[in-house]
């Protein structure tokens, strides 16, 4: 189905790819060498030359405010954040002084509108972001109406634009919109008229050829190339281009579907080649201006290429618990006891909890697995013709009176309006489907939660550990796999025995659409341009500012609170999604929740460590006295005093050293690009992650926005951390004002002290002075 290319790639006219195996030969992608006589003109353009030919050069080099495009500072075109997010980033904006919104800025609210958690405190939030789109002049979507990707796609794309978003789906490739993902300090940054800071990015060729098969769908397409790339790294933040004469055999709702789930594969964006197709939507939208043909140059060059025929793209599904746990539906039905068994085995060991019955093997009835709850919602599964499609499969059918239930969420209120006028919500409700609104509940564990043990296919983005809500920490345990809306359709017509929409005779739906523009209109708050100084920020009891953050002292002394050793740490585990979303206006509340699900003992831990920090700190106001000092901040300053004996006595060590905390794993932050990952453990007193590597750009910029040190560590095997041990970590600070590029810290276990080195991978002139301040609140607020 897919082929990755990890050499150079020549594209010629966006059709003909020669890949670079050396310096003097160029070969198809049948593996011919190709000759000289046969190339286009005398000679190819070298490949810097070439480089300048992709469409992701054309549009960073247009957003880009640097005199170099080695090292980016990105403007963007428009900012999107939904009600999980919102709150803080206007907090921090206004801390850090703003006035009103200098690009266009979308606030929706499609995620914590119906996780009814703690009284008014989600509609509060939606009041405050009300009264913010006013005051500074934004755009604000009420719940209900649309999903934050889906409204951003009718209404905010533009073929060469670029979109930031504090979500990490933020993809509009397929629009010719290159939409990034990133925690909420980034849109600070850009309200405040700063600038995104990042290299140029590697960018990856997707060669699409052939034709999908009728069944297939555009999540299969995605499950196959985030199953070919997750792991090998293959696009990590790089860009991937699409292009290739497949994309003419896409409609745009598939090429999006596709485009969506990009963000699985870890990279930083997406860009597509646009068409008459492109076009058509967006006169469709009333928004015919916003088209422009984009395609590569002449010959452009990739560092890489993955080639995907589209004909051999099977019905796929993605596994507990990850998108890139991939199998074809045909391989799972002929062989389910020993792909179960083995998913169970790994999934167990993640777990790592013997009292909870992780079990996918007893879902096989009569050889065949069978699911108990099936939902197509979201930014990935509510569009139009995904939903027209399962229509059209549930058409005379039903969903049955037994366990297994079927839910449909539109993505936003016009494809809800197109699919009532069509026919397609009377067929689903006459079969017994849920018809919903739109909502992102299903994608991170707010909605249709399954039973104990029991097994949801969904077509959403995300399939982590309990993002369908249950809660290990207190022995819940059910799971999700993705699928496309059409297998998932074709599964709930055979009463639940998994089936690929393949095996389904149906005629998919026509897709012609109506776009109906009075549904926004008549609802939607265009505060854009016309900020209202005078009016009031509309506070609920439970948002609250951020505590105050010191700067980073002279010497660090770190206790570990959590140490994990899986391959891979999701920001869901950091801070799990769900019902917590509720409290993400309270920083102090949602701290909380800190790896609640994956190391439940952390937020003790860490409010141990910060009270002894805390105590230091009133020690050096000459608020406490030494001979008043608790045993635990004694103990600490005497083991500073032994780590560092130019240090004369107690009060001058206690003085230069901040006391926190730090959490240690291989690879964190692959998931959501929400902040409070990282501001959580810095609200209870955290000052630095350790990681072999870290997942995603995203992750790593928000520790160091919230003044949290991102080192990388090198796997010692004489090393190994554990819980409570102790790391003094002296001259951090002057460390970072001489762009050190590794520190030399001592390590307190029980079995003695050793030396280990970390690196600090390279960091911008202003990621230093942020984490100097303390944080980017304090960075703003002293500039």
């Amino acid at each position: 189905m897919l082929r990755l290319i990890e050499n150079g790639i020549y594209l010629i006219q966006g059709k003909r790819a020669l890949e670079v195996k050396d310096t003097n030969v160029l070969w198809d992608l049948n593996g011919e060498p190709v000759q000289p006589e046969q190339l286009p003109g005398e000679t190819l353009p070298d490949r810097e030359s070439a480089r300048k030919n992709t469409m992701a050069y054309q549009i960073l080099s247009r957003h880009n405010t640097s005199e170099t495009m080695d090292n980016l500072k990105i403007r963007f075109d428009a900012l999107t954040s939904h009600d999980i997010t919102y709150v803080g980033i206007v907090q921090t904006a206004r801390a850090s002084g703003l006035k009103e919104f200098p690009i266009p800025y979308v606030l929706t609210n499609c995620h914590n509108s119906l996780s009814a958690v703690g009284g008014t405190i989600n509609e509060d939030d939606h009041v405050f972001g009300l009264s913010a789109a006013q005051k500074y002049g934004g755009i604000f979507v009420p719940a209900h109406q649309a999903v934050i990707h889906q409204y951003m796609r009718e209404m905010m794309t533009g073929c060469g634009s670029m979109i930031l978003g504090s979500d990490s789906h933020t993809r509009y490739g397929a629009f010719g919109t290159m939409g990034v993902g990133e925690g909420g300090p980034e849109l600070v940054k850009q309200l405040l008229s700063k600038t995104y800071d990042v290299k140029y990015p590697g960018v990856v060729a997707i060669y699409l050829e052939g034709k999908p098969h009728p069944g297939v769908g555009p999540q299969d397409v995605a499950l196959a190339i985030i199953g070919a790339v997750f792991k090998n790294g293959f696009v990590k933040n790089k860009v991937m281009e699409f292009v290739g004469p497949g994309i003419e055999n896409l409609s745009v709702d598939f090429r999006s579907g596709i485009d969506v789930m990009t963000t699985e594969t870890t990279c930083l964006s997406s860009i597509w080649v646009t068409d008459d197709k492109v076009k058509k939507y967006f006169d469709i939208h009333g928004r015919s201006e916003a088209y422009a043909k984009l395609e590569p140059g002449e010959v452009a060059y990739y560092d890489g290429m993955v080639v995907v025929d589209l004909s051999k793209i099977v019905p796929m599904i993605a596994m507990p618990f990850h998108p890139s746990n991939t199998f074809t539906i045909a391989e799972l039905n002929q062989n389910p006891y020993d792909i179960l068994k083995h998913v169970e085995e790994e999934e167990r060991r993640q777990l790592d909890n013997p009292q909870i019955n992780f079990n996918l093997t007893d879902r096989i009835v009569n050889g065949r697995l069978h699911v108990d709850q099936a939902i197509v919602a979201g930014c990935a599964g509510g569009s139009f013709e995904n939903i027209m499609d399962v229509a059209a499969i549930l058409d005379s059918q039903s969903v049955g009176n037994d366990y297994l239930s079927f839910s449909v969420y539109p993505s936003s209120q016009p494809i809800y309006y197109e699919l009532i006028k069509r026919g397609a919500i009377g067929k689903l409700m006459q079969a017994g489907t849920l018809i919903k609104t739109a909502f992102c509940g299903p994608c991170f564990g707010a909605g249709d939660v399954p039973a104990n043990g029991q097994f949801s296919i969904r077509h959403t983005t995300r399939n982590f550990p309990n993002r369908e809500g249950s809660k290990p920490g207190e022995l819940q345990i059910s799971s999700v796999a993705l699928m496309d809306a059409r297998s998932i359709a074709a599964t709930v017509i055979r009463g639940g025995q998994l089936t690929p929409a393949t095996e389904i005779d149906f005629t998919p739906a026509e897709t012609d659409y109506e776009f109906n523009a009075d549904i926004y209109a008549k609802r939607v708050y265009q505060g854009f341009g016309d900020p209202r100084p005078e009016s009031e920020l509309k506070f609920g009891p439970n948002i609250a500012d951020w505590p105050e953050m010191i700067a980073l002292p002279e010497n660090i002394l770190l206790k570990f609170a959590a140490v994990i050793h899986d391959p891979v740490t999701t920001t869901d585990e950091l801070i799990p999604s769900g019902e917590t979303s509720s409290y993400r206006s309270n920083p102090l509340r949602l701290a909380e929740f800190t790896l609640s699900r994956k190391e439940p003992q952390y937020v003790e831990r860490a409010k141990g460590v910060q009270a002894l920090e805390k105590e230091r700190q009133s020690l050096v106001a000459g608020e406490k006295d030494l001979p008043n000092l608790s045993d635990g901040l004694r103990g600490l300053g005497e083991q500073i005093l032994q780590a560092a004996p130019s240090y004369t006595n107690l009060e001058e060590a206690l003085a230069s050293t901040g006391i926190g905390t730090v959490i240690y794993a291989v690879k964190p932050g692959d998931g959501s690009a929400r902040e409070q990952a990282a501001s959580c453990q810095k609200v209870l007193g955290g000052w630095a992650n350790i990681a072999q590597e870290y997942a995603t750009k995203r992750y790593r910029s928000n520790l160091i926005n919230w003044g949290m040190l991102p080192f990388t560590w090198d796997n010692d095997p004489e090393i190994t951390f554990h819980v409570d041990d102790v790391l003094f970590v002296p001259g951090i600070r002057q460390s970072i004002i001489n762009e050190a590029g590794t520190v030399t810290g001592q390590l307190y276990t029980a079995q003695g002290v050793k030396e280990v080195k970390l690196q600090l991978n390279p960091l911008t002139q202003d990621e230093r002075e942020i984490i100097l301040k303390g944080s980017l609140i304090n960075y703003y607020a002293t500039n």
